[in-house]
């Protein structure tokens, strides 16, 4: 396949990726009430990386931030990180993405240089999409476990003490204390989605390096 194809295709899905990763870590919804078996309220919660909210029947929607590095669980602060860290890379491997396009001929870079930068966009893609399919993952793995706790108290002997409720407001504690269960917001698909996207992306940046190299090599 010739290089500019890949090239182009990579960069298309990259930029799809980082938009779906900044609006994953931007959006409040990784959390939703289950309302599912519930008795009709007239008040609708979510939860977010950094804010609790709350909407009530009458559409008026308030939301508390988490602000602080103290009173969060460690896997809560993982996640923040992970997605942190994936916003950043896919932003600057986006960036770079831009002047490694074989396209682009506003610029004197060498084909040659042109290759090193879209390995590099490719591989910043790539450890982008891991580290929100990582942090996805691991949110959504303590709503399991939450969700399990509030039916079953004896499920995961407690693995959930301390655990992400303390990041999310204390509402992840289900059906025990009075408190609403939990279920996967949208931001979570958002997440896992745009972090496939940008790993396609970034593979094919790497598979057009390899192709690059190969023009530039004498025959």
């Amino acid at each position: 396949m010739a290089p500019s194809v890949l090239q182009n295709g990579g960069f298309v899905l990259g930029l799809i990726g980082t938009a779906a990763l900044i609006a994953a870590t931007a959006i409040n919804k990784w959390s939703v009430k289950d309302r599912q078996g519930d008795v009709v309220t007239s008040i609708y919660t979510y939860k977010g990386l950094w804010q609790d909210c709350e909407t009530t029947s009458s559409g008026l929607t308030e939301c508390r931030p988490l602000y602080g590095l103290l009173g969060f669980s460690a896997s809560f602060q993982a996640v923040r990180a992970l997605m942190i860290v994936g916003v950043v890379l896919s932003v600057l491997g986006a960036v770079i993405s831009v002047f490694s396009l074989k396209c682009l001929t506003l610029t004197s870079t060498e084909d040659t240089t042109k290759a090193k930068m879209s390995l590099t966009a490719g591989i910043m893609f790539i450890i982008a999409a891991v580290c929100s399919i990582a942090g996805a993952s691991i949110y959504g793995n303590q709503i399991v476990a939450s969700f399990m706790m509030s039916t079953n108290p004896n499920y995961g002997g407690g693995m959930m003490e301390g655990g992400m409720g303390g990041g999310m407001g204390g509402g992840m504690g289900g059906g025990m204390g009075g408190m609403p269960r939990y279920t996967f917001g949208p931001a979570l698909f958002v997440a896992w989605i745009g972090g496939g996207v940008l790993l396609i992306g970034g593979i094919l940046k790497s598979l057009a390096f390899r192709e690059m190299v190969k023009d530039e090599k004498p025959r």
